[in-house]
């Protein structure tokens, strides 16, 4: 069983598309390397880079829709988990 979720785990960090998200609302501003978002009362700022695809001349008051994924980078075991069995 703890196999199987361990499996499942990483074939959902392996897919591209397993930790999709997506952010609505006004652009509170926007550079190279980044653009914040206000969602209700709080500002959301999201990483973009060259690979970031926009669509469009995106500036500060446009209402935009941002997807963005979470990814992994590194996953460390510490150990002192217990193991689910018969003693």
């Amino acid at each position: 069983m703890k196999r199987t979720m361990i499996m499942a785990v990483a074939l959902m960090l392996a897919s591209p598309l397993a930790m999709a998200y997506q952010v609505t609302g006004p652009v509170v501003e926007v550079t190279d390397s980044k653009i914040v978002v206000k969602k209700g009362k709080e500002n959301w700022e999201l990483a973009r880079d060259a690979g970031t695809k926009m669509t469009g001349d995106v500036k500060v008051g446009d209402k935009v829709t941002v997807e963005y994924k979470m990814t992994a980078t590194s996953i460390e075991a510490k150990g002192g988990g217990k193991a689910k069995g018969k003693k």
